[in-house]
């Protein structure tokens, strides 16, 4: 647990060590963050307008909730697995005393713990600056499913990525673009970080209820935001458990096999 722990502070110190970069990253979600705040703020300016089942608190709400949601699911360093794996760094890993999982999943929860940090601190600014109206969530049994949740989340991602992140074993050129198709393009455009999913028509809805994208930040979400209950939230917290152990049982499958086809390219 020791050398974990050691791992865990490493990799948070070096969250910081190009300090121009990180200072643009977060100036960056911070006027994405305006953007989308504006544009819905504009859309729910009419006093008691109400459109796909939100008014302007709820709608608001959800673009906060949003921000701290994928901070703390979304955030990862396992993205840099690809290109190890591709510049033959992979075969390091190899040689060293310690479980390749259980290392990267230590270094995105550094990763996680830094961006919920400044996540929340740029939310009580932004807060104190835009003063939006809120929805407070005071159901206890809603808020405990939301935690659930939100656990489940952070594992389906994480199994996501490495499953992502196996592709450079065949296709070693590949590391950028498919985290690039899956981190960002599928993930962000399915697991509602652009915009709520339940705007869109029914059928489409339903069909994107079948992945495992919407229960990374649109269902918990949905929770808090009251919009769900009951046995609409067991439905959904199953349906993640049970993606949770068919991405489990493919990352095991996919990995093995990418072991016997690694040929460290670069070494």
């Amino acid at each position: 647990m020791s050398k974990y722990l050691q791992v865990f502070k490493i990799s948070f110190s070096q969250e910081f060590a190009y300090k121009v970069s990180f200072i643009m990253w977060r100036v960056r979600n911070v006027i994405q963050i305006f953007m989308v705040f504006f544009l819905w703020n504009s859309v729910f300016s009419q006093s008691g307008r109400t459109l796909f089942g939100y008014d302007r608190s709820k709608i608001l709400t959800y673009i906060f909730g949003m921000i701290m949601v994928k901070a703390l699911v979304l955030s990862s360093r396992s993205i840099d697995i690809a290109g190890d794996i591709s510049k033959g760094d992979f075969s390091n890993y190899l040689l060293k005393p310690i479980n390749f999982f259980k290392y990267w999943f230590t270094r995105d929860v550094a990763s996680k713990s830094l961006n919920i940090s400044f996540a929340f601190v740029e939310s009580i600014l932004l807060y104190l600056i835009l003063k939006p109206p809120f929805f407070i969530q005071g159901d206890l049994l809603l808020l405990l499913a939301f935690m659930v949740s939100i656990v489940l989340a952070v594992l389906i991602y994480t199994l996501i990525i490495f499953l992502t992140n196996s592709v450079p074993f065949w296709v070693p050129e590949a590391s950028w673009g498919i985290h690039f198709i899956v981190g960002v393009v599928i993930v962000e455009s399915l697991s509602g970080v652009l915009f709520p999913l339940d705007i869109l028509p029914a059928g489409i809805q339903n069909v994107i209820y079948l992945t495992p994208f919407p229960y990374l930040i649109f269902f918990p979400i949905q929770i808090y935001l009251g919009k769900i209950s009951g046995l609409l939230i067991l439905k959904g917290i199953i349906i993640s458990f049970i993606w949770l152990i068919v991405l489990w049982l493919s990352l095991n499958i996919v990995w093995k096999k990418g072991l016997k086809a690694y040929q460290s390219y670069g070494r």
